[in-house]
């Protein structure tokens, strides 16, 4: 067998090696029922276990009580951008949206679809290197509720908490989630999508508080209401079974090690990268210190043509998924949970050869 590479992709992302272990047993032979789980039934009784496990883990992870309805749904965190305003945003309503990158523009384009939208604050004019300001409590006044993304991926900013609001706040946590503690409860909902720190690509993680549940105001299709997801315990429809296990063990993870240790680590990776990457003189980044991301430190080539190159000396030292975005360009390498400190160091030794051959 080749040996395995450190893979600093974005999402699909990497998995600790004992979930990975474990899940490869289940697809063989799921705790010796002599069923695989990937032809487990969907309405039986151990995959309601799988179910109720995930739900508790994720509460005892985010320090919620049963206040929380916790969903799994599909479709990633596009269908959310959709779903969100539609099942929260009334014809005549207007929805505050915190511009930061990318992904919240997606869902400002989504969300103007059915109702009113009102951007708050962006950092579009500074290329999203940076975070807008958080909106102030007048802004805030009579808006449905207050999206925003805690972790820009594509350029490397991150809130570092989600402030209470006289509002409810939406937080779309794809890529932060679980890497730090914070105030969940600060959030009426905040939802992530799998293939970054909670699991395999296929399953969106959803936390909504039950009151927001009552607000829902248009005739929309079942398959869309997040209440009728909660009525049915994410069973609405043949949910992403493997997709939630695999969810499940990684929670199970997370918990062990525990989110103080982890973001003790996490802190320690994005510091070890981001003082070579101030150090190298190959590289630089654009991206505001104090608001730079800990788990997607995205930065560039002082001379373009290093690029490829660059990337190409990295694979072959087994280390892959490190180049940007097709829209930035650039490099991005992606600290999530199950990446350690190890992999971290030795991407930087690679930083530090590279320089060595090519500096002038």
């Amino acid at each position: 067998m080749s040996k395995l590479k450190i893979n600093f992709n974005a999402g699909p992302a990497a998995l600790p090696q004992e979930v990975l272990e474990e899940a490869a047993q289940a697809v063989l032979n799921y705790n010796n029922t002599g069923v695989s789980i990937l032809s487990m039934p969907h309405r039986g009784k151990d995959f309601s276990a799988i179910l109720e496990e995930s739900k508790t883990l994720v509460r005892a992870l985010c320090g919620v009580g049963d206040e929380y309805e916790v969903l799994w749904l599909q479709g990633g965190g596009r269908l959310q951008f959709a779903m969100t305003p539609m099942n929260f945003l009334g014809a005549d309503e207007t929805a505050g949206y915190i511009d930061s990158g990318s992904w919240s523009s997606a869902a400002i384009e989504y969300a103007n679809y059915y109702g009113k939208v009102k951007v708050l604050t962006s950092s579009k004019d500074k290329n999203y290197t940076e975070l807008p300001d958080w909106p102030d409590n007048n802004s805030q006044k009579d808006l449905a509720y207050i999206h925003c993304t805690t972790n820009n991926t594509i350029y490397g900013t991150q809130w570092k908490d989600i402030p209470a609001s006289t509002v409810p706040v939406i937080a779309d946590m794809s890529s932060d989630i679980f890497s730090r503690k914070i105030s969940f409860t600060n959030c009426a909902m905040f939802y992530a999508v799998a293939q970054k720190n909670i699991g395999p690509a296929g399953a969106t993680l959803v936390v909504v508080r039950k009151d927001m549940l009552q607000h829902i105001k248009r005739a929309i299709p079942s398959i869309l209401d997040y209440n009728l997801y909660a009525e049915k315990n994410s069973v609405l429809n043949t949910p992403p079974v493997f997709a939630i296990y695999t969810s499940m063990l990684v929670l199970r993870w997370i918990k062990e090690r525990g989110l103080d240790s982890i973001e003790k680590d996490n802190r320690r990776k994005a510091a070890l990268l981001y003082k070579e990457v101030e150090r190298n003189s190959l590289f630089r980044t654009e991206v505001k210190e104090e608001d730079r991301s800990m788990m997607n430190v995205c930065f560039l080539p002082v001379d373009e043509l290093m690029r490829k190159p660059f990337i190409g000396f990295c694979e072959e030292r087994n280390i892959t998924g490190i180049a940007g975005h097709r829209s930035v360009g650039g490099f991005r390498v992606s600290l999530y949970n199950a990446i350690t400190i190890q992999d971290v160091e030795q991407l930087v030794a690679v930083m530090q050869e590279f320089e060595q051959k090519h500096s002038k």
